[in-house]
C-alpha cells in the first residue's frame, strides 16, 4: 500500500512552488507587507491561471473537480511562502455552494468562483472568539440578515460573501448589497489582512443544506496544511542561516545548543505531515472520522508553527524580531493560524469529545 503522494500531488506542488518562487519572492513579499493591500492582482491572476481558484469546483461548473488533499498541498506551498492571496476564504466559500448549495445557487455562482471573475470571502466567527457553528447565533429574518462577522479575511476584495447563521445555516450575501460595512481590523498577520463586516437588513439568500459544520473542518484542513509549509520553511531558513551566521569565531551551527534546537524543529514538523495528508483524504473518503481529525490537525500543526516560529526568533538572535529580518512574518502568520477558528486547546478538547475520550 502506498501512502505517500502521486505523481499528480507532486506535480501540482511543483507547479505552485516555482510560480511562488517566481512571482512572490521576499523581495515582493516585504513590498506586499509594507504596502497597504494584501492582494497582489500578478499573484491573483497565476492562481487563477493554473486553476486553483476552482480546484474542488467540478469540471461541469468550469473547475478542476479535485479534492481536499491537492487544495491541502497547494495550502501547504502558500503557507510555506506566506503568500498573501484571497485562496483560503474563495476556496472555502466555493465549498459551502458545493455542500450546501442548491442546483440553482450552484449554477449562478460556481463557474463565476471558478473562473475568478467573482472573489468570495467566508465569514464565520462572532463576538470574542465565538468560531463553532453551535454556538453562532446570526439569523436570517424576512429575508434579510443584521449581523457581525469579526476577521473576515479579504474582504476588501470580495464581491460575495458566504455567512455562517446558527445551527450550522450558511447564506450567500452580495458584497454590494444595502448595509455592507466594512471595519479593518488591527491585527498582526499583514499577509492576511482581515475585516469585521457588518450587515444591516442586508439581503441575504440561504443555501440550502445547513453545511457549516463541513465548511468548518475543511477551513481547519487548510490552516493545518499552511502551518506545515509555513513551520518547515522555517525549519530550512534556520538551518541555512546557521551554516553562514558567525559567533565566537566559528558557525553558530556549530554549536551543539543550535545543533539540537535545529533537530528539535525538524522532528516537531516533518513526522506531522501526515496529519494534514490524512485529514485531507478523511474529509472526501472518510466521512465518519473528518471532524475529528481535522481537529486534530489544526491542534498540534498550528501549535508546532508556533513553536517553529519562536525556535527560529532564537536562532536568529537580536534581528529575528526586527521589520528587516523575514522571520517575523512567518511567526506572524503562525499567530494567525493559531487562533483562528479557535486555539489549540479548543479542538483538542472537541477531538477527544468526538473520540468519546470526554
Amino acid at each position: 500500500m502506498d501512502f505517500g503522494l502521486t505523481e499528480e500531488h507532486r506535480l501540482l506542488q511543483e507547479t505552485v512552488r516555482n510560480f511562488v518562487a517566481n512571482e512572490c519572492p521576499l523581495s515582493r513579499l516585504r513590498e506586499i507587507y509594507d504596502s497597504d493591500s494584501d492582494f497582489d492582482e500578478t499573484i491573483w491572476k497565476g492562481l487563477l491561471e493554473m486553476g486553483v481558484a476552482g480546484l474542488l469546483i467540478p469540471e461541469s461548473y468550469g473547475g478542476a473537480g479535485l479534492e481536499m488533499l491537492d487544495l491541502a498541498l497547494v495550502a501547504e506551498v502558500l503557507g510555506a511562502g506566506a503568500v498573501p492571496s484571497p485562496l483560503l476564504g474563495h476556496s472555502l466559500a466555493a465549498l459551502a455552494l458545493l455542500e450546501g448549495g442548491s442546483d440553482a445557487q450552484k449554477e449562478r455562482v460556481l463557474p463565476d468562483l471558478a473562473e475568478g471573475s467573482r472573489i468570495a470571502a467566508i465569514a464565520l466567527g462572532e463576538g470574542a472568539g465565538v468560531w463553532d457553528p453551535d454556538d453562532l447565533t446570526a439569523q436570517i429574518v424576512d429575508g434579510t440578515l443584521t449581523a457581525t462577522k469579526h476577521y473576515v479575511t479579504s474582504a476588501d476584495r470580495a464581491a460575495l460573501f458566504v455567512v455562517a447563521l446558527s445551527e450550522g445555516k450558511l447564506a450567500l450575501v452580495d458584497a454590494d448589497a444595502a448595509g455592507v460595512k466594512l471595519e479593518p481590523v488591527d491585527s498582526a498577520d499583514r499577509t492576511r489582512r482581515s475585516f469585521s463586516v457588518t450587515f444591516n437588513e442586508t439581503p441575504a439568500e440561504e443555501l440550502a443544506v445547513a453545511a457549516g459544520r463541513r465548511v468548518r473542518d475543511a477551513a481547519l484542513i487548510l490552516l493545518a496544511a499552511d502551518a506545515f509549509g509555513g513551520g518547515w520553511q522555517l525549519v530550512q531558513f534556520s538551518t541555512e542561516y546557521a551554516k553562514t551566521r558567525e559567533q565566537f569565531g566559528q558557525k553558530i551551527g556549530e554549536f551543539q545548543a543550535v545543533k539540537h534546537q535545529l533537530a528539535n524543529m525538524a522532528i516537531d514538523i516533518e513526522p506531522a505531515r501526515g496529519l494534514f495528508w490524512y485529514a485531507a483524504h478523511a474529509f472526501d473518503h472518510i466521512r465518519d472520522e473528518s471532524a475529528q481529525v481535522a481537529a486534530i490537525a489544526k491542534a498540534h500543526l498550528t501549535d508546532r508553527y508556533a513553536q517553529a516560529a519562536r525556535d527560529a526568533v532564537e536562532i536568529y538572535g537580536g534581528i529575528g524580531l526586527t521589520w528587516e529580518c523575514e522571520i517575523h512574518i512567518w511567526l506572524k502568520r503562525a499567530l494567525f493560524d493559531r487562533a483562528y477558528l479557535g486555539t489549540p486547546d479548543v479542538h483538542r478538547e472537541r477531538s477527544a469529545r468526538l473520540s468519546h475520550f470526554s
